[in-house]
């Protein structure tokens, strides 16, 4: 498999359901990556080591921020039961009813908000509806935002902003 990213479709933004053409910084082409690595975890049951290995070996993946795309790859995985334990409360499905590819990338998304403190909140969702744009059904980034916004919402309020142990 390689990455869905490098094809030249998903680099012109301007050709998925209207939205402009943007520069993609690293960090956002590694959030992608990660997302169709993460859905591949979730479908094949794939270790994400295994994964990340199709992933970077694509020559396209030079523009990517390969640090925090293997962050995620490990991280999410890693916290995968608490992060879908803190996401079931708002959302009216069970993580494992989700599409998969909205499954990961609200797992991202809410990796960033409830782990990563140098991420602002608001970018970790912008970041997971942008993405949902891309790879989510066509009203997928709806649900993406509705449930990182609560969650985002109650980790504020509850000072939940610090990776466990």
């Amino acid at each position: 498999m390689h990455c869905l990213v490098s094809d030249s479709k998903w680099w012109n933004t301007s050709a998925i359901r209207g939205l402009p053409d943007v520069p993609v910084s690293p960090r956002h082409l590694a959030r992608r990556n990660a997302t169709q690595a993460l859905y591949q975890w979730l479908v094949t049951g794939q270790a994400p080591g295994d994964i990340e290995s199709k992933f970077i070996s694509d020559e396209t993946f030079a523009s990517v921020d390969l640090d925090y795309f293997r962050h995620l790859i490990t991280q999410v995985p890693h916290y995968q039961d608490e992060l879908e334990r803190r996401l079931e409360v708002f959302s009216e499905r069970a993580s494992e009813k989700l599409d998969p590819v909205e499954r990961a990338i609200v797992l991202v998304g809410a990796y960033e908000i409830l782990f990563r403190p140098d991420v602002p909140k608001k970018v970790a969702i912008n970041e997971a509806v942008q993405v949902a744009h891309v790879f989510g059904a066509e009203q997928g980034y709806r649900f993406v935002n509705s449930v990182l916004h609560q969650l985002a919402k109650s980790a504020e309020s509850n000072g939940d902003d610090e990776p466990p142990g």
